[in-house]
């Protein structure tokens, strides 16, 4: 992705969220000169990636095929001392535009339809090798209710709905078209985007950057690269 595309994009989700009334913590309206100024202790945000996250998973179709992420909280598998025991996340997807299709081996996450538009999901078993379950039924709760799916149903989850997503669950979710932009919500166990997206689709988690104009705000994997 471009510079100049990732600070667009950055500039629409802050509309979005404006609109929708949602805050972000003060690190997410820090511009770059703020993060670099050395007048604050970084460590913990840089250790758990807190921040903005936006990534065309390396297809180079980000209108149909990306987010932009943005994590509120985080703590890290490695350290119980740093951070939360938790993480809270934002995802922001445009009309039409959808994640891949992915399960997690170690976090549980509830994915809230926080503000905008419906969120639709396909749901999928995973098979003993790690393959996709195109055939068995796929048991998931739904604010708090137990529900039976046929592989690959579409689920529509409506403003301050939810869905809980277990490990090994393959799952691949999307801002329905007609319904406008959406923003969804993300609590879940300590993520870690690193060693835990186990994907079935060729993709990347980060997007490479082509540096065509100056950085608006640093992503949250760029801290050790970027902040120096």
């Amino acid at each position: 992705m471009k510079r100049s595309q990732i600070n667009q994009e950055i500039k629409w989700a802050k509309e979005l969220l404006e609109k929708s009334n949602i805050k972000l913590p003060p690190f997410g309206y820090w511009t770059l000169e703020e993060w670099k100024s050395g007048e604050r202790n970084l460590e913990i945000i840089k250790e758990v990636m807190l921040g903005w996250d936006i990534t065309d998973f390396g297809k180079e179709r980000f209108n149909e095929f990306g987010a932009v992420l943005f994590t509120l909280r985080n703590g890290s598998l490695r350290d119980s001392r740093i951070g939360t025991p938790y993480a809270e996340k934002l995802i922001l997807l445009k009309e039409g535009q959808r994640l891949p299709l992915h399960y997690h081996a170690n976090k549980t996450e509830d994915i809230i339809n926080r503000a905008a538009g419906v969120m639709a999901i396909k749901l999928y078993n995973s098979l003993e090798n790690g393959e996709v379950d195109y055939e068995s039924k796929v048991s998931v709760d739904l604010d708090g209710v137990t529900y039976i799916f046929a592989a690959g149903e579409e689920i529509d989850i409506y403003p301050g709905n939810s869905i809980t997503l277990r490990p090994y669950v393959y799952h691949v979710f999307w801002a329905k078209k007609g319904c406008g932009d959406l923003v969804c919500g993300e609590v879940s166990s300590i993520n870690d985007d690193n060693t835990d997206n186990f994907n079935a689709e060729d993709v990347s988690r980060f997007s490479k950057v082509e540096e065509d104009e100056p950085i608006l705000y640093p992503l949250c994997n760029e801290y050790t690269t970027v902040l120096y």
